[in-house]
């Protein structure tokens, strides 16, 4: 007999990845499909970053490192903190991860017992909900809207905390939403906070570079909260690096000694080449970055006019990431050709099998009402794929099917 696990039998697969598998095996079939599920930027790594990472192996660093990371590298990412973000944090206070994905697990594992409880303001991106399973957490859920641009207020977050949370979680700018919170917004959040004992926060700054408002505002900057915070960031979104597998985290000491505790039991250091090929990135010339973040604003504002133009949706503006966040609820109880949309896990199969367009539910970001489209693409793409979606849609016709 097979028996998993409770905890894996009981895990979700991640709706993005199950989308992507499920885009590429239609395209492996010849499907013409316009692929807007997964968040990647479209641009190659820039060219002083790969060169680090060829001097690394040539100079021999291809062994085991510390478990946080080389020092310098680690010295780095202070400076970096402290150059950008007004944050100080010293170098024994950094964990390097595979990935800000492993950095953030890293701390909810360290932080989270169970029947403790994790506030998530939703949407939130797809894994956070698994981590707190994963560390037998309970979920609490803020919910939000377009109309509130996604952001939740700090009477929610003061409504949400009880003498069991623990924990609260967000990223900032958001995936899937792009909503950015400003300076006075977190500080407003942090006041809620602090007077709460023993409530922590993982603030996920992943996309911090693709940031259209201008400035970029981190929690931790406030002194009276900074020893509840954690920051999480990378390499994966400001510079190409999906694939290299780097993120870090700035936390207070005795919770950055825990990360690299239980990281050294189950994945030890990241890889010793990626590691070098950062401080390049750290320290490099950032004139791919800002490329980067503009073309990622031109396409959204391309994106947000073309959407002007289905009727039906519900979308905000996002100011960061590269995302689109779109409530489809109005087409809720309407069908065509066999399809009926009764929440927006039909609308994404629908437009993937109908329309030949692949977005991801809103439901495994904790919002069954909305879908997330990727604008990390081509203009030509973009353009294509809005159409697709429009005619889509404007073939369902009404259909009193009850929505479940």
């Amino acid at each position: 007999m097979q028996e998993l696990a409770n905890r894996i039998a009981n895990l979700n697969e991640s709706a993005t990845i199950k989308m992507a598998q499920m885009t590429r095996e239609l395209k492996s079939q010849g499907r013409d499909i316009i692929d807007l599920s997964l968040g990647e930027p479209d641009f190659e790594t820039p060219e002083h970053i790969k060169a680090a990472a060829k001097k690394a192996i040539d100079d021999g660093f291809t062994h085991y490192t510390p478990v946080a990371g080389y020092l310098d590298v680690r010295q780095a990412i202070s400076e970096k903190f402290l150059k950008e973000n007004d944050l100080h944090y010293a170098p024994e206070q950094i964990v390097i991860s595979t990935g800000a994905k492993q950095s953030i697990i890293n701390a909810v594992m360290c932080l989270v017992n169970p029947g403790d409880e994790v506030i998530l303001p939703t949407p939130f991106w797809v894994s956070y909900s698994a981590m707190v399973k994963l560390a037998e957490g309970v979920i609490v859920e803020i919910p939000t809207s377009v109309e509130s641009d996604f952001k939740i207020s700090p009477a929610q977050l003061e409504a949400a905390i009880t003498p069991k949370t623990k924990l609260i979680m967000f990223s900032s700018p958001c995936n899937p939403t792009g909503t950015v919170y400003t300076r006075e917004e977190l500080k407003a959040l942090a006041e809620v906070i602090i007077k709460h004992e023993n409530v922590y926060v993982i603030c996920d700054e992943i996309y911090e570079h693709i940031n259209f408002t201008g400035q970029h505002a981190s929690m931790a900057q406030f002194d009276f909260i900074y020893d509840r915070v954690v920051t999480v960031n990378g390499l994966s979104k400001a510079y190409a690096m999906t694939g290299w597998r780097l993120g870090y985290i700035g936390a207070p000491l005795w919770i950055a000694k825990a990360c690299d505790k239980i990281q050294g039991q189950y994945t030890s250091a990241t890889c010793s080449i990626t590691q070098k090929a950062a401080i390049a990135a750290l320290n490099g010339d950032i004139s791919t970055t800002l490329v980067m973040k503009e073309a990622f604003l031109r396409r959204r504002d391309l994106v947000f006019q073309l959407l002007q133009d289905i009727k039906g949706l519900k979308f905000n503006n996002p100011q960061g990431a590269f995302y689109f966040f779109p409530d489809v609820s109005n087409y809720f109880g309407k069908s065509y050709n066999g399809h009926t949309i009764k929440n927006a896990d039909d609308m994404a199969l629908y437009l993937l099998h109908e329309g030949n367009i692949s977005v991801v539910t809103g439901s495994a970001f904790g919002d069954a009402n909305c879908i997330r489209f990727s604008y990390a693409t081509s203009d030509d793409k973009l353009v294509e794929g809005m159409k697709r979606m429009k005619m889509a849609l404007e073939k369902l016709v009404n259909n009193p099917v009850p929505v479940a």
